[in-house]
C-alpha cells in the first residue's frame, strides 16, 4: 500500500473507521447512562418495562450482528452497510429527546441498536480489508482504543453539562447528535469501499446446533445460563441512584467503569494468553457473582463507586476472552456456525434477563434483581468448573490406554 493512503503509519480506511467509532461512542455514552434516568424520574416508568426495553434493545444488536456480516459478504460492500448503520443510530437521537413516553424510547433505543446491529460487522470487516495481514493485531487495537476514548469522554461531557443544567436530560439526547452526526460524514467523505472486496456468493448463516459438539455445546450453554443473570447496565445506574448517587453524578460513576475498563482490557489479555482462558473465564463468573451480591447489600453511595469500579475490572476481565476460549475448541470445519449459534444464544437471553430483572425489582425488591445475577453466575461457575474437570478427564483418557 502506498505511503500517501496511510495516516499515522494506518491505512485511511482504518484511521477512520477508529475515529469514526470513537465519535459514535461519545454519542452513545452520552446518552445511555441517562436513560434509565430519563425513564424512572421524568416519565415514571416502572422497572419491569424499564428492563423489557433494555432487553429489546441488546437482543436486537446481538442477533442482527450475525446477518449483516452475512450481507456484507453477499453483497460485496461494506461502506453502504456501515453507512446504514451509523446513520438509523443517529436518527434514534431525536427521537429520543422527543420521546414523551416509554413507547417512544422504545422505539428510539431499537433504532438506535438496529444500527449498531447492522454496522458492526461491516466496520469490522473494512478494517481487516484495509489493514496489512502482519499488521492487524495493531489495527484493531487502534480501533478499540480510539473506541474506548470515546466510552470514556461521552459520560464526561454528559456530567460536564448536567453540571451547568441540572436535570435537563433532553438537552444531552439533544447535544449528542453532533457527534452521531460526525460519524455519519466521516464515512461519507472519508471511506472508501475496499479494491479487494468483490460480490461472492454465501450460504446463509446456519445457526443449527446439531453440527458441534458435546464441549462446544456445553460451553455455549453455561454462557447463555450466565446471560441470563447478567441483565442490562441500567439495572446497576437504577441501583447507584437509589443507593444515594446524586443524579449529576452518574455520569460519572459510568466514567469510572468505563476508564477501569480500557485500562484493564489489554493486561487482562496478555495474563489470559499465558496463564490459560479458563481460569480468567471462571474467576469472571465469581467475581460477577461477588459484585451483584455487592450491589444487592449495597447501603452508601461510597460502596456504589467501588462496585462500578470493579465492575469495570470485571469487563475487562472477561469482554473477548469467552470468545477466544470458544475459538480454541470449535472444530475448523463449523466455525461460522459456532460463533452464529453463540451470539444467538447470548444476544437472545439478554431479553429475558432484562425482563426478569425488571419484575424482580418491581415485583420483590431491588436488591431481588442482584441476588438472581449472583445466583446465575455462581452456577454457571459450577457448571463450568464441572465443564473444566470432564474436559480434562477426557483429555487424559487416551493414555490411560497407552503400553
Amino acid at each position: 500500500m502506498d505511503q500517501e493512503r496511510r495516516l499515522f503509519g494506518l491505512h485511511k480506511n482504518v484511521f477512520f473507521a477508529g475515529l469514526v467509532s470513537f465519535c459514535m461512542d461519545v454519542s452513545s455514552e452520552m446518552l445511555y447512562p441517562l436513560v434509565p434516568l430519563f425513564l424512572a424520574n421524568v416519565l415514571g416508568v416502572n422497572k419491569s418495562m424499564i428492563g423489557l426495553i433494555e432487553g429489546v434493545a441488546e437482543a436486537t444488536a446481538s442477533i442482527l450482528k450475525v446477518f449483516s456480516g452475512w450481507l456484507s459478504d453477499r453483497l460485496g460492500r461494506r461502506k453502504g452497510l456501515m453507512l446504514a448503520g451509523y446513520g438509523i443510530a443517529t436518527v434514534s437521537r431525536p427521537i429520543m429527546a422527543l420521546a414523551g413516553s416509554w413507547q417512544q424510547v422504545l422505539g428510539a433505543r431499537f433504532v438506535d441498536r438496529l444500527g449498531k446491529g447492522i454496522r458492526t460487522a461491516p466496520r469490522d470487516a473494512i478494517i481487516a480489508d484495509a489493514a496489512d495481514r502482519a499488521h492487524l493485531g495493531r489495527a484493531f487495537s487502534f480501533h478499540r482504543a480510539l473506541d474506548t476514548l470515546g466510552a470514556v469522554a461521552g459520560p464526561a461531557l454528559a456530567l460536564l453539562i448536567l453540571q451547568y443544567h441540572p436535570g435537563q436530560y433532553r438537552l444531552v439526547f439533544w447535544l449528542s447528535l453532533l457527534p452521531a452526526a460526525c460519524a455519519v460524514l466521516v464515512i461519507a467523505l472519508f471511506i472508501r469501499e475496499g479494491r479487494t472486496v468483490a460480490a461472492r456468493p454465501a450460504a446463509p448463516p446456519d445457526l443449527s446446533i446439531g453440527r458441534l459438539d458435546g464441549q462446544v455445546r456445553g460451553f455455549i450453554l453455561i454462557a447463555a445460563l450466565f446471560a441470563l443473570g447478567n441483565s442490562s447496565d441500567a439495572f446497576l445506574i437504577l441501583r447507584a441512584g437509589q443507593v444515594g448517587v446524586p443524579t449529576v453524578l452518574i455520569p460519572a460513576v459510568y466514567l469510572l467503569f468505563n476508564l477501569i475498563y480500557a485500562l484493564s482490557a489489554i493486561p487482562v489479555g496478555i495474563i489470559a494468553d499465558r496463564f490459560g482462558k479458563k481460569r480468567l473465564i471462571l474467576i469472571g463468573f465469581l467475581l460477577f457473582a461477588g459484585l451483584y451480591y455487592g450491589f444487592a447489600v449495597a447501603a452508601h453511595p461510597r460502596a456504589i463507586w467501588l462496585l462500578f469500579a470493579a465492575y469495570g475490572l470485571f469487563m475487562g476481565l472477561t469482554e473477548g476472552i469467552q470468545k477466544a476460549f470458544l475459538a480454541s475448541i470449535i472444530p475448523s470445519d463449523c466455525k461460522a456456525t459456532a460463533f452464529g449459534v453463540y451470539a444467538t444464544a447470548v444476544g437472545l437471553t439478554t431479553l429475558p434477563a432484562s425482563i426478569i430483572a425488571g419484575l424482580l425489582w418491581d415485583r420483590v425488591s431491588p436488591a431481588a434483581t442482584f441476588y438472581f445475577g449472583a445466583a446465575t453466575a455462581a452456577a454457571a461457575a459450577l457448571l463450568f468448573m464441572l465443564f473444566i474437570m470432564h474436559g480434562a478427564r477426557r483429555q487424559a483418557a487416551p493414555s490411560s490406554h497407552v503400553g
